[in-house]
């Protein structure tokens, strides 16, 4: 008997020890979901968790752990819909995919996950690479390494010499005739192969190239790229799946089938007519417009040999619209997430997407919400993201000075927390 009872103490002593219980006092705090700021708010976290929140100042014991935000500004971690962990733009990223191997490439996404998560983004979408960025986000979860939580597509589909196939502009003997498992697919039944492999790999969602792109040796950045039918077929497996799709898409074609077939986003949305925004608010598609990346290639590109020349007049002529085109679609009513691109530009500017969403007349209130709300929603993750509330992950930042008056202060986080985990703290 003596054996049993001191056996039950040591459980509840271990389970004690466990439930290591971490307070904040924020100074500032950022109701995302009414869209107020309030002041003088306690939270409490257990593990990974948030255990309450409080008007009323909570009690701290010897065995808690007390961070005090009392100067500080304190939000939901930030989701970017929209990223590229594996690469960041230079004028040798055409040359690197002939000279780097799988390892140096993960090497990187490390530096560059890390940059993401203390930019104060604890979560994000990778739309396509390879699949070190499905082991990205294993070593992620696993704490072997620092970086925001990752939803990965792993390998975007495309069409045979669309974006996303791996070998356009290669020289023939180069070409070879990838498919549905290098993510390259013509017809429905490589498309419904495609999906499933994508499955098999582990990725977590599909991303489609419905257009063509802007940063692929090809010709067009906007011709349709898939038919209806094919675009059908993906929507219909990934859904067998638990899949959402997301569609890189920047022609008014490519987009409207892309609607019209069920996807759940548009990326970019370059050429949107009114149309497709009636379309998109019909269905609840998001929009991601992805201006920053817009904003960068039409810098790079000015600069020469930085792209192929196959690339530069189409980032001269695409990449500028992208914020006129979310500006329209916003005034449209069109559902938005906050999405970046980023590897198109320097992996932690990723902030700067709240100043050109906010020089068209979006309120920081509101691109907020798109950055946690609204992205949490297109991830299927709001139970346990996008807000500061009782049983969601403790994703917490926190500035410190008032982006509603600067919105600059956006890309000064001060404090960063992912699961309960300090990562950064200033």
């Amino acid at each position: 008997m003596k054996k049993n009872i001191l056996f039950l103490l040591s459980l509840v002593s271990i389970f004690t020890l466990a439930q290591e219980k971490t307070i904040i006092h924020c100074g500032k705090f950022v109701d995302v979901e009414n869209g107020t700021i309030l002041e003088n708010i306690y939270i409490s976290i257990i593990n990974d968790k948030i255990e309450n929140v409080s008007k009323i100042k909570l009690t701290v014991s010897d065995t808690d752990v007390f961070i005090d935000l009392s100067q500080k500004m304190v939000m939901p971690g930030l989701i970017d819909m929209h990223v590229h962990l594996e690469h960041e733009t230079s004028a040798k990223q055409y040359i690197e995919e002939f000279t780097l191997n799988d390892a140096d490439i993960a090497y990187k996404s490390l530096a560059y996950a890390k940059k993401t998560l203390n930019a104060g983004f604890t979560s994000v979408r990778d739309l396509g690479g390879t699949n070190v960025n499905i082991s990205l986000r294993n070593a992620i979860d696993n704490g072997l390494v620092d970086g925001p939580r990752v939803f990965t597509a792993g390998k975007s589909i495309a069409t045979t010499g669309g974006h996303a196939d791996p070998t356009n502009g290669y020289r023939s003997d180069l070409m070879g005739n990838p498919g549905p498992k290098q993510g390259v697919v013509n017809g429905v039944d490589d498309c419904i192969k495609a999906v499933r492999q994508r499955y098999k790999d582990g990725s977590d969602l599909i991303k489609i190239t419905a257009s063509g792109g802007v940063l692929s040796v090809a010709k067009s950045g906007e011709n349709a790229q898939f038919t209806i039918q094919e675009i059908k077929a993906i929507v219909s497996t990934a859904n067998d799946y638990g899949f959402k799709v997301a569609a890189h898409c920047h022609g008014e074609e490519a987009m409207k089938r892309a609607v019209i077939g069920g996807v759940h986003s548009i990326e970019h949305g370059t050429y949107m007519s009114e149309e497709i925004m009636k379309l998109m608010k019909e269905r609840g598609t998001y929009l991601v417009p992805t201006v920053t990346a817009g904003k960068a290639v039409g810098l790079f590109a000015k600069i020469p040999n930085y792209y192929p020349d196959l690339v530069v007049p189409k980032a001269l002529e695409i990449g500028p619209k992208i914020q006129n085109t979310f500006a329209r679609a916003y005034r449209y009513g069109v559902k938005i997430a906050f999405g970046t691109d980023a590897g198109v530009f320097i992996h932690g500017d990723n902030w700067k997407e709240f100043i050109y969403m906010n020089e068209v007349g979006m309120p920081f209130m509101e691109i907020l919400k798109t950055a946690t709300i609204n992205a949490s929603d297109l991830l299927g993750q709001s139970s346990m993201l996008g807000t500061i509330e009782k049983g969601k992950f403790a994703d917490i930042i926190a500035v410190d000075g008032d982006p509603t008056i600067d919105i600059n202060q956006m890309g000064k986080i001060t404090f960063v927390m992912k699961g309960g985990k300090i990562y950064k703290s200033e």
